[in-house]
């Protein structure tokens, strides 16, 4: 008997290289989504953590990779493992609890028994399975877990490339860059929060490479700064960034230029609305070289880093999706601040974040409510295709892939290249 052919054998019609469009149904079909489950998320580099979410031996959380529910945690020789949420005996989670401390880990159901490092350590009444059953064969599934610069990314394929291979070296130069926000601390993960909108994985895979937007969609954020930091993130009209596409499906979104590199300019005016936090950490002994890149590193990186699938570095916070359904993601912004550096800092870091990320912000919840009417409006004309062509008339060529205009879609045209090739199986 002849294999069927693939449903979606004819992916140029899905999405055109040439012609930048995408077909609706990428947003709208089941059958779509759930290949894409299997060819993109369960083949590639998955973000699951950050090193600092881990302080200490036991420490875990819980996260996914595409639908599978996957725990993240570091054993007791300090090795972080990430492991699929699902007891080997008859598959119920073995943990609930989101984030914590813990010794191992058990199956609520029967009382099967695991150690951090996901090996099977005990279960009761072993002797029904007979003498030859083999605990080390019913261990936690194990994914393959690296680490860049604290970033925690974990993979179903064993024969994939190593992680900084994925990355490439101009993604790792603007991760270290994004990582300077410490201000000469580590970074870590100060909090987050989630929550779920009713679109495809794919509508919020665009967003945060899209410039285009920001006038429109965040005019009240735009409205409720002072006229300086205003100033700032006009960079629309002046046109001074550039997005790039870092191959791989990455790309980054550079807004403000003079803040690409957080440790330079240090040598400049203390911006007026971080004077007071300034004196606070004056206060706390720390010497004026310490106080200026500090201050500095408070006000966030000047650029959005979008890595393929599931991750974005967005000015101040790590975003993450997670596809739930064809039409529903969830979505964790994520906190981030200085490990050991002054409280006021990191307590300003939180009052930025919450000013434009937080619930009742002024930028997530207007972003979240276009993403929503953009899986809504996908129900009517759906022969239409969605455009993401703007700014292929003046790209230039870069070392990965072209560059354009801080408002062009090179960064979508970017991360839809490489959905291609892994759907294509390339």
């Amino acid at each position: 008997m002849t294999a069927a052919m693939p449903k979606f054998s004819d992916l140029d019609a899905l999405y055109s290289n040439e012609e930048a469009k995408v077909a609706t149904e990428m947003y709208e079909d089941p059958d779509l989504f759930q290949e894409e489950m299997e060819k993109i998320f369960k083949n590639t580099w998955v973000w699951v953590a950050h090193e600092s979410e881990f302080p200490d031996k036991g420490s875990f959380k819980l996260s996914n990779v595409g639908l599978d529910p996957v725990i993240v945690v570091r054993d007791r020789k300090g090795v972080i493992h990430c492991m699929v949420n699902r007891c080997r005996h008859r598959a119920a989670t073995v943990c609930e609890v989101k984030k914590g401390k813990t010794s191992s880990f058990q199956c609520p159901y029967h009382g099967w028994g695991y150690g951090l490092d996901g090996s099977l350590r005990a279960l009761p009444y072993p002797e029904q399975y007979g003498d030859d059953f083999d605990k080390a064969q019913h261990g936690l599934l194990k994914l393959r877990t690296e680490s860049y610069n604290g970033m925690v990314f974990a993979t179903f394929k064993e024969d994939i490339e190593p992680l900084v291979d994925f990355l490439g070296p101009k993604v790792c130069k603007y991760i270290d860059l994004f990582m300077k926000q410490g201000g000469g601390f580590p970074v870590k993960v100060l909090g987050e929060h989630q929550f779920t909108v009713p679109m495809n994985w794919k509508v919020q895979l665009e967003n945060t490479t899209d410039a285009y937007h920001f006038p429109v969609v965040h005019k009240s954020f735009l409205q409720s700064l002072d006229e300086a930091t205003e100033d700032m993130f006009d960079f629309l009209d002046k046109g001074r960034g550039w997005v790039e596409d870092l191959g791989n499906g990455h790309s980054v979104m550079m807004m403000i230029p003079e803040r690409e590199d957080l440790d330079s300019g240090l040598d400049e005016p203390i911006e007026d609305r971080f004077q007071e936090l300034a004196e606070e950490i004056r206060a706390e002994g720390y010497s004026e070289d310490q106080v200026k890149k500090i201050v500095k590193a408070v006000g966030g990186a000047g650029f959005n880093l979008n890595l393929f699938p599931n991750v974005s570095f967005s000015l101040a916070f790590f975003r993450v999706l997670t596809p739930v359904s064809v039409d529903q993601t969830d979505i964790r912004h994520i906190a981030i601040g200085m490990d050991g550096g002054p409280q006021a800092a990191n307590r300003m870091r939180i009052r930025l974040h919450e000013h434009f990320q937080g619930p009742m912000g002024f930028g997530s919840p207007d972003d979240a409510e276009v993403w929503e009417r953009v899986q809504r409006g996908t129900k009517g004309g759906g022969q239409l295709p969605i455009l993401v062509n703007r700014g292929m008339v003046d790209e230039e060529p870069g070392d990965l892939g072209p560059r354009g205009h801080i408002s062009a879609e090179t960064g979508m045209r970017a991360a839809y290249g490489m959905w291609k090739r892994m759907m294509v199986g390339a």
